[in-house]
Order: structure tokens, then sequence, then C-alpha cells
């Protein structure tokens, strides 16, 4: 039977403003919903605002403005409500979620961590009795007491809400961005745009910044109020707006649902000898319909000069969505998943899209480079198949199996980590480090004036 590993930065699947690079997706939410916001009073759209683009299901409707000060984040992945468990229950359960880790957990120090007295302190809280959602807030808090970055544990709801975000079925109201929260700078700034989307349709573009909505900043304080962005279908929205090198602009926009599975972006890079070079934005490999998506950009770009596969904002994902995409490029023994006993072969087949597993590459990494987003480009950069251009990563990959427990919650524990097949280098410690050293913070560049993408270039011999 073939074994599912799971390598994604933790925060990136439940939370609007990650811990780990401090990564945030506006269409995704927190892992509990949150308090239903104050009440707003709805005010019509002021007459001299910009017409925003009207979806199919918001003809008709009443376009209305909600004060952003209202609005807080929903869940947008139907995260239920869990089914309670009676204390008895509860002891089996933590008792399942602890018998695997002592044998199985990667590190056999537990990172320093007194693993028996952190177990005792949490049996002592369930016994003294827990309501359900406490319970399961718990027993995420004991899990993450291990510090690795990677294991979890995810209640029933939150289980269901994963496979269905791994399936591509995402479903949520917003203007449909993953957004990169820069609150030094007092902005947001946009990773990736939903094909159809409000940002879509009102020019929204990778690199451009959010600064305020209906002219409040979206940074108080130091805090980042991404949730402001979002709000009811059909309520409408003044963005103030920055393209890096322009002034602000203001653009209207109304929320509307956004169904569609995470985006790649393929494009050709221009070049002045005329050079054929394929560009390919990966934000992540936590979406199954991913790997269609590259092959389908393979298809279409024909016979290629050169290749840039873009990583830097690649938080990782699911092995069954990393070994159809690196057969595309390479086949074989790529490295080694090691466990406490024993090694796995990191092997991909080999599926060839026109010249993909000749064509010269160049692998673009950075500091939101993480889990599988970090072993892909170094194993391309390890057996000689690409080149790297970027920021050294931060070294951020040990290697989850989920361990389903009885009352349909799960453990997502880190077991093995991953070995190089010719350095044999520890890149937990060291990152991936570029060839060619070239990066430039997102929120200053556009792709026309990518300083990596430019180094890429250099790198592949073309202009």
């Amino acid at each position: 039977m073939k074994t599912k590993r799971l390598l994604i930065a933790v925060a990136f699947l439940f939370t609007l403003a990650c811990t780990c690079n401090n990564l945030s997706v506006l269409p995704f939410a927190p892992s509990t919903p949150s308090s239903p916001p104050a009440t707003a009073t709805a005010t019509l759209l002021p007459p001299t605002a910009t017409p925003p683009y009207i979806p199919d299901e918001c003809v008709g409707q009443p376009v209305a403005t909600i004060p952003a000060v209202t609005l807080t984040a929903e869940p947008t992945l139907s995260i239920g409500t869990n089914p309670p468990l009676t204390k008895g229950r509860q002891l089996a359960v933590f008792q399942e979620l602890t018998a695997p880790i002592p044998s199985l957990y990667v590190y056999p120090d537990f990172n320093g961590l007194d693993w028996p007295a952190t177990v005792a302190k949490y049996r002592a809280k369930v016994e003294s009795g827990l309501d359900t959602e406490t319970f399961y807030t718990e027993m995420q808090n004991m899990i993450n007491e291990l510090n690795d970055d990677h294991s979890r544990f995810e209640s029933p709801a939150e289980v269901a809400a994963t496979n269905a975000q791994l399936a591509g079925n995402n479903n949520y109201v917003g203007i449909g961005v993953e957004i990169l929260p820069l609150p030094d700078k007092g902005k947001i700034t946009i990773l990736l745009v939903f094909p159809g989307s409000a940002a879509e349709h009102a020019g929204l573009q990778q690199h451009d910044s959010l600064l305020a909505v209906d002219g409040i900043p979206l940074v108080q304080n130091g805090v980042v109020h991404s949730e402001w962005v979002r709000g009811p279908a059909c309520s409408a929205a003044v963005l103030t707006v920055q393209t890096p090198g322009q002034a602000p602009r203001d653009i209207t926009v109304l929320r509307y649902s956004v169904k569609s599975s995470v985006p790649i972006i393929a494009r050709l890079v221009p070049t002045q000898d005329g050079s054929r070079i394929g560009y390919i934005f990966l934000p992540s490999y936590f979406d199954e319909t991913l790997p269609g998506q590259v092959k389908q950009a393979l298809e279409q770009f024909g016979p290629l000069d050169g290749l840039i596969l873009d990583n830097r904002m690649n938080s990782g994902g699911s092995s069954d969505v990393v070994e159809p995409i690196m057969g595309y490029f390479t086949g074989g023994v790529l490295g080694h998943f090691a466990s406490r006993t024993s090694q796995n072969p990191f092997q991909v087949t080999a599926d060839p899209i026109n010249n993909s597993q000749t064509v010269p590459m160049v692998v673009l990494v950075g500091t939101g480079t993480v889990s599988f987003g970090e072993i892909t480009s170094g194993v391309l950069q390890d057996i000689g198949r690409a080149k790297v251009v970027g920021q050294t990563t931060l070294g951020n990959m040990e290697i989850l199996f989920g361990h389903d427990l009885s009352d349909g919650s799960r453990l997502w524990l880190a077991q093995e980590r991953f070995v190089p097949l010719h350095s044999k280098a520890d890149w937990e410690k060291t990152g991936i480090v570029p060839d060619v050293q070239a990066y430039a913070d997102w929120d200053t560049f556009t792709f026309a004036n990518d300083p990596s993408v430019a180094a890429a270039l250099t790198l592949l011999g073309h202009k």
C-alpha cells in the first residue's frame, strides 16, 4: 500500500495570521468558528464610487457597504460542530493520541521536552472534566508542545475541512486572493489572485498591496486586520491598493463566492533573444488539482528553451501532489525519508511532457519556501537537474504521517526527516542554499522587474 506523506507549514491551513514566515491566506479560516461580528448597519454604496463587477449571484441584490471594523473572519471550509464526547471517551481518545508518539516521533529526545510529564499534565486536565471543544483545543496544545512546527492534532470537524481543502474544494466569500501580511510596512501584499474572483475583475495582480478598506488602514497598532477584506456576499468595499512603483489608488469590489481550486501561474517570460522560457508559480503542494494544472501548462508551452519553477511562497503539502509534479521533470530515487528505525526511498516515475525531462531549469526559493517546497527545490539542485536562485530557506521539513483516531480526529506526527541522495546534508539545519543569491521583498517588484527571474534568465543563458 502506498504511503501518503504530508509536509506543510501548519499555520497555512487554518489561520489568517500564520506564525511561519507571516504567511496568511484570505480563503482559509481559523480552525474553530469565530464570534459573530458586531451588528452592522448596511448603507448604500456611494453613487460616486467606481461601479464594481457584479457577479450573477449579486444581480438584483442591494449593493451595500458594511463598516470594516465590524467584520471578523468566518469559517470558510464548512468547519462544523464536533460530536460531544463524554469524559470516558475523551480519555480513550487521549490514550490513542499519545500511544504512538514515544516510538514513532522523529526526535527521540522530544526536542528537549519532558514528554511523560507533558502527558501527565494533560491527562490531569482531561480527568478534571472538559467540554468537547475545550478537550480538542487542549489536545492541540499538547501536540504543539513538541515544538517542531509541523506535528499537529485535528478535531473531527477540522479533519473534514482539511480533506475538502486537499481535494481543491474551496468555497468562501471574499475578494479571492492569497496574501502575505506585512505589519511592519502597514499593509498586505498579494501572493495569488483566484481566477474569476472580484480581485481578478478589479485588475489586482501578484505583488500588489492592500493598504486600506473603506479608508480604514488594514494595519492598526501593528495588528493586521485581513478579516476586514472579507464580508457578507454581495457587500461592497472600496480598497486602497498599490502596485510596486506606482501611487496608491482606490478600487471598488463586491465580495462574492469563490469556488476554485488553488491556481498556479503559468506564463512565458518575455526575452530579447526570442527564446521560449516558461515560468510556473507553485503556491503549495496542498491541492490535488495542481499536478493536472502543471501538466496542462507544460502541454500549452510546447518545447521550451528553459523553465523557471517559482517555489518562493510554496508552503508544502502532500506527497500525492508532489510526486506527479516532480515526475514531469525527473525520475527515479531522489533521496530518502529517514525515520528512527529505517530509510524509505523518495521515488518518482518519470512522466515527460514535451521536453520537460531535459529542459534547463532554475528553481526560485526564499524564506517563504518551506516543507515539501524546500525538499523538492533542494532535490532538483542535489541531483543536478536544476540551479537554485533566491534566498536561503529556513530549514523546516519534517515529514508528517496521519493517525486517524476512533472519534474521527487525526494526529499528524513528524516521523521522518529527509536525506538528500548525493550531498547527505542536513537541510533542517542549513536550509536550501541557492547557487545564486538574488531576491527582494515581494511587495517591491512586479513580474517585469523581478530580480530572481532576471538572475534565472542569466543562468539559463538568455536575456
